[in-house]
């Protein structure tokens, strides 16, 4: 299964956006219509690349567009970059967000006693190979984080590429510690304080800031994909949330759309 992107605007504006598309060169949603497994028999999980290791634009899938590209987030009308926090360098990972899965802001977590994000569930790609913004890679689920953000729930799943030439040593959370020493702790250290820089307090965590192991993440990703079912099916409110793009459209009703408010408007 492959995919492609095509760019619109200029990069750092609020106009850049960046669409996917499939085989057959059809446009797409990140967010919708590209299958959350890889492999499901395996439990190997597609993830979209949102920001490259080591940049620091806050790009992500933007929910509430049609047809969901990649934008630049803003935040009181200034496009969001995160601050180099010593000793890091941008973000430390991968970073992106699993297809498919929807973290319901209706839904209080048992565990961490808060709501969802409103967001498809993050990754941290921990492998060695710096991706590009808005690849579709295959991933192996080690374990995840639970940041607390301003009282929402927010996963961070810690995943590794399957082409990563040593994707068969990590299986578990266990495995990070063990062959990439300091690495969760670095990471632990930068969801707390990357919102710092801009004077808001350190972020906060549930279990302690303990990361919880592979099972348990696998878990995670999967309830948040039957959320994400319940808000396709119309059995949760949507609110502002863009579904109505996907493929399931008939072609001219799809065509319009794309040749008349996405095409005109982004151009």
């Amino acid at each position: 299964m492959s995919f492609s992107v095509e760019e619109r605007g200029r990069e750092n504006t609020a106009d850049y956006r960046l669409y996917f598309k499939n085989a057959e060169g059809k446009y797409i949603s990140p967010f919708h219509d590209i299958p959350i497994y890889a492999d499901e028999a395996k439990n190997i999980f597609h993830a979209v690349v949102e920001v490259p290791r080591w940049t620091n634009a806050k790009m992500e899938i933007a929910t509430k567009d049609a047809l969901n590209p990649l934008k630049q987030d803003m935040k009181k009308g200034n496009l969001r970059y995160v601050s180099n926090v010593f000793p890091h360098k941008g973000y430390i990972w991968n970073y992106g967000a699993i297809p498919q899965t929807w973290e319901d802001p209706g839904h209080r977590d048992r565990d961490t006693g808060c709501c969802g994000d409103n967001d498809p569930i993050d990754v941290c790609d921990i492998g060695n190979t710096v991706c590009s913004r808005g690849e579709v890679i295959r991933v192996k689920v080690l374990g995840t984080l639970a940041l607390i953000d301003e009282g929402e729930t927010d996963w961070k799943v810690m995943v590794i590429n399957m082409e990563d030439p040593e994707a068969e040593d990590f299986n578990d959370i266990e495995d990070v510690r063990r062959l990439k020493p300091g690495y969760l702790e670095a990471t632990l250290d930068w969801f707390r304080m990357y919102k710092v820089p801009d004077g808001k307090p350190e972020n906060q965590f549930a279990f302690n800031g303990e990361f919880k192991n592979r099972d348990f993440a696998i878990k995670t990703v999967k309830d948040t994909h039957s959320f994400w079912k319940a808000l396709i099916s119309k059995n949760t409110d949507a609110g502002e949330l863009n579904w109505l793009l996907r493929t399931v459209l008939q072609s001219r009703r799809r065509a319009q759309l794309i040749n008349g408010s996405i095409t005109n408007r982004h151009r």
